[in-house]
C-alpha cells in the first residue's frame, strides 16, 4: 500500500491544530508480504499479508508526553490517535521526558526508494519445490527438508513531526531459507541449513543457498564425540555475530542508563577487546540489504565505530540517551511505549588481519552456529554456555562434533582473540570474517 507522506503530514497538521496540539510526531510503517512453503514438491503454505502501524506522540503544555499506536493511517484513525495521545499526556512522566531528535530535519544523502516488482506466486513455488527436490536427490541420507520458505515484501517507513521533519523510505526484500534433515540406520539425525536475502527474487542466490545447505548437512554425517576440555576456537562469521548480538548491551546507551549493561558511561576509551579487533555499526554497508536511512525518531543512520583497535569508542544512542550522556543521536532509536535502542548492521574487521588458516591448524574447533541464546546467555554477567554445531578440524580435515556446549565470558573471549581473518562473509545481520580465539571451554556429551 503506497503511503502519501505529504498528505499524511498535511492531515496531521490540520488535525493537530483542530485539537489544540502544538507538538507531536508520528512514526509508522506499512508492509506487503507474500511467502510460500513446500512439502514433497507441493505447496504446504501460501500466505499474503498487509500490515501497517503508526506510533503517535503528543506533548502537552506542561511538557509531558502521551503515546499511542494505531493500525489505521487514514484521516479518521489519525485523528483518534492524536486525541488519545493528547489525553494520555496528562499522565506522562516528568523525568527524562523525550524530545524531538535534533537531527530529525537534517537532509538525508541517499536513495530512500529501492522497490522491485514482485515475482508471481507460481514462480516462488516452482523455485522452492525444485530446491527441495535437489536437496533430497543430493544424498540418500537426506530424507526431508522440514523447514523451507521463499518470501518477498515491500516495506514503507515514515517519520514526521510538528517542526517540519518529513522522512519516507520504501524498499523491496526477498529471502529464502532451507533446512535439511538426515536419517541413517544406527546414526543420529543430522541437519544443516542456509539463508539468503536480496533486493528482489531475480537477484536471490538460490543456487548458493541450496549448495550451502547440502554441504553443511552432509558434513555432519561423519560425526564423533569430543572430549571435554579447553580448545582453540574458530568462530564462523554467523556464530560470532550471534554472540555480539547476545551481548549488544555493551554498546547500548539505554541499557547503560537503565543499569542493564556490562558497560558504564565511563567505559568509553577502555580496552574491550584484543587490539586486532575493530567493530562498527554500519547501516549503509553495501552488504546490508535491509538498510534504513533513518530511525524511529527521524535521526539519519550512519556508520558508528564501536570498537577501534580493541578500544570501546562509542555507544548507540537515541535522542534521549544522547542528551543525558552528552553525546549525539546515532540513528538507533525504536519508537514505542518507551523509546528503545538497538543495533543495526555489524561490521567486524581488523586493521591487522591475520594469516592463520584452518588447513594448517593442528587441532581447533570450528564453531559454525550457536543455539539457545535465550537460555544460555547471562547478558548482565557476561557469561555464556551454549550448544553449538561445528567440527573438530585437524589440518583441514573436519569431523562433525556429535553434541557439545561452549562456555566462557564475553570479556575474556574478546580479549583472547588471536586472529581476525582478512576475508569477510556478508550476512543479513552484518559482515564478518572468521574469528580465532586462543581457547574456550568445551563440554562434550
Amino acid at each position: 500500500m503506497a503511503i502519501s507522506i505529504e498528505q499524511l503530514a498535511t492531515d496531521a497538521r490540520d488535525l493537530a491544530t483542530n485539537l489544540g496540539i502544538k507538538q507531536f510526531d508520528l512514526y509508522g510503517s506499512s508492509v506487503d508480504e507474500t511467502s510460500v512453503k513446500v512439502r514433497d514438491g507441493e505447496p504446504e503454505q501460501v500466505k499474503a499479508s498487509q500490515r501497517s502501524g503508526v506510533t503517535v506522540r503528543v506533548w502537552n503544555q506542561d511538557g509531558r508526553v502521551g503515546i499511542t499506536s494505531t493500525t489505521d493511517i487514514d484521516r479518521a484513525g489519525l485523528e483518534l490517535a492524536l486525541r488519545t495521545a493528547s489525553e494520555a499526556s496528562a499522565f506522562g512522566a516528568t523525568d527524562n521526558v523525550p524530545d524531538f531528535s535534533p537531527e530529525a530535519t537534517q537532509p538525508i544523502d541517499g536513495n530512500t526508494s529501492d522497490m522491485a516488482p514482485p515475482a508471481p506466486i507460481n514462480t516462488l513455488i516452482t523455485a522452492l519445490a525444485d530446491a527441495e527436490k535437489r536437496l533430497l536427490d543430493a544424498h540418500p541420507a537426506i530424507t526431508s527438508v522440514p523447514y523451507n520458505g521463499l518470501s518477498q515484501s515491500d516495506t514503507e517507513r515514515f517519520y514526521l513531526n510538528s517542526e517540519g521533519a518529513l522522512r519516507h523510505e520504501a524498499r523491496s526484500i526477498s529471502s529464502m531459507y532451507l533446512y535439511a534433515k538426515t536419517e541413517q540406520e544406527g546414526r543420529k539425525p543430522r541437519s544443516g541449513g542456509a539463508f539468503r536475502m536480496a533486493r528482489s527474487f531475480d537477484h536471490l542466490d538460490l543456487e548458493g543457498c541450496l549448495q550451502e545447505t547440502t554441504e553443511k548437512t552432509l558434513s555432519h554425517l561423519n560425526y564423533d564425540k569430543i572430549q571435554s576440555g579447553k580448545y582453540p576456537i574458530v568462530f564462523s562469521p554467523e556464530a560470532f555475530l550471534s554472540l555480539l548480538g547476545a551481548f549488544s548491551n555493551l554498546f547500548n546507551a539505554q541499557s547503560i542508563l537503565d543499569k542493564q549493561s556490562l558497560s558504564t558511561p565511563d567505559s568509553l576509551g577502555q580496552t574491550l577487546a584484543a587490539s586486532i579487533l575493530s567493530l562498527a555499526d554500519d547501516e549503509h554497508h553495501p552488504g546490508n540489504i535491509g538498510a534504513s536511512w533513518f530511525d524511529g525518531e527521524g535521526t539519519p543512520t550512519r556508520r558508528i565505530p564501536l570498537i577501534t583497535d580493541g578500544q570501546l569508542t562509542n555507544f548507540l544512542h537515541s535522542a534521549g540517551t544522547a542528551k543525558r550522556l552528552g553525546a549525539q543521536p546515532t540513528g538507533h532509536a525504536n519508537m514505542g511505549a518507551k523509546v528503545t535502542v538497538s543495533p543495526g548492521y555489524w561490521h567486524v574487521f581488523s586493521n591487522q588481519p591475520g594469516d592463520l588458516r584452518l588447513a594448517d591448524a593442528e587441532q581447533v574447533i570450528l564453531v559454525d552456529d550457536v543455539t539457545a541464546l535465550h537460555a544460555g546467555v547471562n547478558a548482565l554477567e557476561g557469561s555464556f554456555s551454549l550448544p553449538f554445531d561445528g567440527w573438530l578440524v585437524k589440518r583441514g580435515d573436519r569431523v562433525s562434533i556429535e553434541s557439545a556446549t561452549i562456555a566462557g565470558d564475553i570479556h575474556d573471549l574478546l580479549k583472547s582473540i588471536v586472529c581476525v581473518e582478512p576475508e569477510a562473509e556478508v550476512l543479513p545481520g552484518g559482515t564478518c570474517p572468521r574469528i580465532w580465539v586462543a581457547e574456550l571451554s568445551i563440554t562434550g556429551d
